[in-house]
């Protein structure tokens, strides 16, 4: 599974007068990190801890980090990281502001206060899977438009346009484990009258009834309402 943050999130939980902020941020480089690590100091910059952890990629092998920035060590940054690696999180980075309030919550109290304002910062997050398909253009005649409309919605298909001339083209996502075997219904379907032409390979994601595209470098393409969803 690949899961993503769509888009990020802030959430806030108290224990024992202590207060932790949880922002969630979709990031895709350390640099980036970096960056929105040092706005955060900046923006509660009276708070005494700004702990976090982050994962990069979105292969088997990411580049994890945390810190506890200044909490006891492992009570922090290990237990954030171990809920964004529990929700199966790519390209998130969550930070978790601190501010002190005067009753120390000891080890034990630490971890499970770190790891519920995770979880309560991805509950205001927007969190999608990321999942491979191509885009194709569908060209057929009139009579097989109909064929083809009822093979999309009998196999969850989105279509994402269609123009009409003598013939009628068809812009259709479609997943990449249903591929082939969309293409071969088609072809019985219409007697092979039907033309696919794949335009390219692409990632992308289902949110409500919204279709987002990914470019190659994981940023958003486009976002497409379909009702058919």
């Amino acid at each position: 599974m690949n899961r993503i943050v769509l888009e990020g999130g802030v959430g806030q939980i108290e224990e024992k007068k202590s207060k932790f902020i949880a922002s969630v941020f979709p990031v895709r480089t350390e640099e980036e990190a970096a960056g929105l690590i040092a706005q955060i100091r900046k923006q509660y910059w009276d708070a005494r801890h700004h702990c976090t952890a982050y994962i990069l990629g979105e292969t088997k092998n990411p580049v994890m980090r945390c810190s506890d920035d200044g909490e006891p060590a492992q009570t922090a940054g290990r237990p954030m990281l171990d809920v964004l690696i529990g929700e199966e999180l790519h390209n998130v980075l969550v930070i978790v502001t601190r501010y002190f309030g005067g009753t120390l919550l000891g080890t034990g109290g630490l971890v499970r206060a770190y790891s519920a304002a995770v979880k309560e910062g991805l509950k205001h997050s927007v969190l999608v899977e990321k999942k491979a398909g191509s885009l194709y253009e569908i060209r057929t005649d009139y009579n097989g438009l109909g064929k083809l409309s009822y093979l999309c919605g009998q196999m969850n298909i989105a279509v994402l346009g269609t123009e009409y001339t003598d013939t009628a083209a068809s812009r259709l996502l479609i997943p990449l484990e249903t591929e082939q075997e969309f293409l071969k219904k088609l072809t019985e379907a219409t007697s092979a009258r039907a033309k696919a032409e794949k335009m390219q390979d692409i990632s992308y994601a289902l949110h409500e009834k919204e279709l987002i595209l990914f470019t190659e470098n994981g940023s958003v393409q486009d976002r497409i309402h379909n009702q058919s969803l």
